[in-house]
């Protein structure tokens, strides 16, 4: 299964590079700024392509198709094809191809291919993570005060009033910095490897978190909803970090989000 998942992200990924540069189809979805690409289709089909030929019963979740259903409901692949469309759309390097398989509810790998800047982040349950085939592990920052964070805006952020400003805001002054860089599977990757010290976001997809959440774990860290909830990639917010600055964090998020009166 974790040859198999490899296969099918390096496929997606070469459909990325592919495009890189030489896109001729851009369109909205229904959402204003939701952007898809022909890159997308593609790599969504190369990736699917080699997962239904070798566990033609397992079922799928992608973003651009949905979900295909299976006889063996027990696993899950979670797909996103091109995690970062708009930065690939203006050849912003912070792009991926998010993969991961769930049985049972339960992950059991979780991939995160950059084709652009060749680096590929691999986990799977009970073994660790890597960069490139090497041991990567979270921070050991214990304070918020001298974090680098990352988080993200949802598309529909211009509609919702739970659109992560005034969460940014409050943190931008809490920390060293929070940065914005367009891909949630990259940021938890980049919490994973020591990058980032901690990430938050509202407004996600399972495939937006479902392999960054498992190379957070399996480096070490911790990752949970808002208010230490335990953590489903169904509940469209997620709060990862080092594990050491992740309480400091959750604190400041209910300042923001439950102000007392």
């Amino acid at each position: 299964m974790i040859e198999t998942a490899r296969q099918a992200a390096y496929g997606g990924g070469e459909v990325l590079k592919k495009y890189w540069g030489h896109l001729t189809r851009v369109r909205e979805k229904s959402t204003e700024g939701d952007l898809v690409t022909e890159a997308d289709d593609e790599s969504e089909d190369r990736i699917i392509e080699i997962l239904k030929k070798e566990y033609p019963g397992h079922q799928i979740l992608s973003e651009e198709s949905g979900i295909h259903e299976a006889k063996n409901h027990d696993y899950l692949w979670v797909i996103d094809p091109l995690d970062g469309t708009t930065n690939y759309t203006h050849q912003f390097p912070m792009v991926s191809v998010s993969l991961a398989l769930y049985h049972k509810g339960s992950p059991l790998i979780g991939i995160v291919y950059n084709p652009i800047l060749n680096e590929f982040f691999e986990a799977s349950a009970g073994n660790g993570a890597a960069l490139n085939g090497k041991p990567i592990h979270v921070s050991s920052t214990d304070k918020l005060k001298k974090s680098l964070l990352a988080t993200g805006f949802a598309y529909n952020r211009r509609e919702t009033p739970d659109n992560n400003y005034a969460e940014f805001c409050h943190l931008t002054n809490s920390c060293q910095g929070v940065r914005r860089a367009g891909s949630a599977a990259l940021d938890l990757a980049y919490v994973a490897c020591g990058r980032l010290d901690g990430h938050w976001e509202i407004g996600l997809k399972p495939w937006d978190v479902a392999a960054g959440a498992l190379l957070v774990e399996e480096a070490g860290g911790k990752v949970t909803l808002f208010k230490n909830e335990p953590f489903d990639i169904y509940a469209e917010v997620i709060l990862a970090t080092n594990g050491l600055i992740h309480d400091q964090i959750n604190a400041e998020l209910i300042k923001v989000r439950e102000p007392t009166t």
